[in-house]
């Protein structure tokens, strides 16, 4: 389900179909804005048990409930909030119909339009443990963390979580103030919660392949193309509603699902990478409408020299790969599988192949995104300390650099892309349903692409 997503099927890679929750059932299935602002300390959930406001309420965030639902019989979803009436009502029927009592959401507390996410984290109730399920466009993801930590309201944030360098920084302060305030805040890089993940870290750590010398990630799989707008849609629905295509809403493809990828590579070198170089282009006969890539080829450079890639392409009928793996100086690992499994080998030498494994470690009993939210409500219940937001961002901020390199045909630094006053919708905080669009089409219906050389995004 991708009510998000008004285009011929398959408009996006096919991970994106993990988020089909009626079919997950069962645990093991499964800046200174902030400043001065008075708000009581966050702490464990009481009897009432944990309530969840929805806010943006497409896949994503569907199967969020759902993974929120199995973690803990406590939960219960009490407002939603989305841009459009007709994806609220298609996911709240949806989990009705699965968690019967926990998941009616009265009539007034369901929201509609840009400012709905206010609304519904207003329902929630400051300290008591609640969570504001912020869900929605990337883009928009700043403006509704900094509400969230200003009523004191513990946060789930889908990635990606920011589109450009501003919302970067705007998404660390408010993290500074949730740790300030005590409010918890899980981020939708839930790969951090896979326990083969952490033993394969654990096994490198002792030397079992060597030095890490290069991390090389993978994912690989078509992507429709975006077609022209119907007479029936204003630019501005059309573009939210087809977030993936345009950099403002969900700061591209590349970025928002490549997140995972490139989270992984941060994960595993322990640190953000310096530099970023990238190659990236469009088929001769991409006839599509948006504003992506055909192919990204992403290196980045970490302090010591050791460099990292991401691999992409979304054209059909080629070669598909979605994996991570890491070469190490006598040994080489595999740190990731398809649409984010625990897949994690090490094998004999350098040599990757399934002839060659020396460890490998069984099937996770859970997904990641199921083991995240164990954890998050786990946090919640036993008052820990549970903050993931600025790593979060700074993965986030590593993605941004790539894109731009690639986009720009420029070598892109960490100290730019951070210090970068680069927005693509300086006004996305004031967008309303009659404003206009930050883009328009061509006279063919096409939006801007970038050529390097020539585009801005830094």
């Amino acid at each position: 389900m991708n009510p998000a997503n008004n285009n011929p099927p398959a408009t996006d890679p096919p991970a994106t179909s993990r988020r089909r929750f009626l079919g997950q059932t069962g645990k093991a299935a499964t800046a200174s804005v902030l400043a001065g602002i008075s708000i009581p300390a966050v702490h464990a959930a009481g009897e009432d048990g944990i309530r969840l406001a929805l806010i943006g309420s497409g896949s994503r965030g569907s199967g969020a409930v759902v993974n929120a639902m199995e973690a803990d019989d406590g939960v219960t979803l009490t407002a939603m909030a989305d841009l459009y009436e007709d994806r609220l009502e298609r996911s709240r029927v949806a989990i009705e119909g699965k968690y019967k009592e926990r998941a009616v959401v009265a009539p007034e507390n369901r929201f509609i339009g840009f400012d709905s996410f206010k609304r519904a984290i207003d329902t929630l109730r400051p300290g008591s443990g609640d969570i504001a399920m912020i869900t929605g466009y990337a883009g928009f993801r700043p403006q509704q963390l900094e509400y969230a930590v200003s009523k004191g309201v513990n946060v789930f944030m889908e990635k990606s979580f920011a589109a450009d360098p501003p919302g970067v920084r705007r998404v660390i302060k408010a993290a500074e103030e949730a740790e300030a305030r005590g409010v918890k805040i899980a981020a939708g890089l839930m790969c951090r919660h896979s326990v083969n993940r952490a033993e394969l870290l654990r096994r490198i750590a002792e030397g079992e392949i060597g030095a890490v010398e290069s991390i090389s990630t993978y994912r690989m799989g078509a992507a429709g193309p975006l077609r022209a707008k119907p007479e029936d849609k204003t630019d501005l629905e059309w573009q939210l509603r087809n977030f993936t295509k345009f950099f403002w809403v969900s700061g591209g493809l590349w970025s928002e699902m490549d997140i995972h990828q490139i989270d992984e590579i941060c994960w595993i070198k322990g640190e953000y990478p310096v530099s970023a170089h990238g190659i990236g282009g469009r088929a001769f006969n991409n006839a599509g409408k948006g504003q992506n890539l055909d192919s990204y080829s992403v290196e980045w450079t970490f302090a010591d020299g050791t460099k990292a890639y991401n691999y992409v392409r979304y054209i059909p009928k080629c070669h598909n790969d979605f994996s991570t793996y890491i070469q190490g100086s006598e040994k080489a690992a595999q740190f990731s599988g398809n649409i984010h499994a625990g897949t994690t080998k090490i094998f004999k030498d350098r040599r990757i192949a399934d002839d060659n494994i020396l460890w490998e470690a069984p099937k996770e009993a859970l997904t990641p995104w199921q083991a995240q939210w164990n954890d998050f409500t786990k946090a919640i219940r036993e008052d820990k300390p549970f903050n993931q937001a600025k790593r979060a961002a700074l993965s986030n901020l590593t993605a941004i650099m790539g894109r731009a390199a690639t986009h720009m045909g420029k070598v892109i630094t960490w100290d730019e892309a951070m210090a970068s006053e680069f927005q693509f919708n300086p006004d996305i905080d004031t967008l309303t349903h009659d404003g206009k669009a930050p883009l328009l089409a061509d006279e063919s219906g096409q939006y801007p692409v970038p050529i390097p050389g020539q585009w801005v995004e830094i």
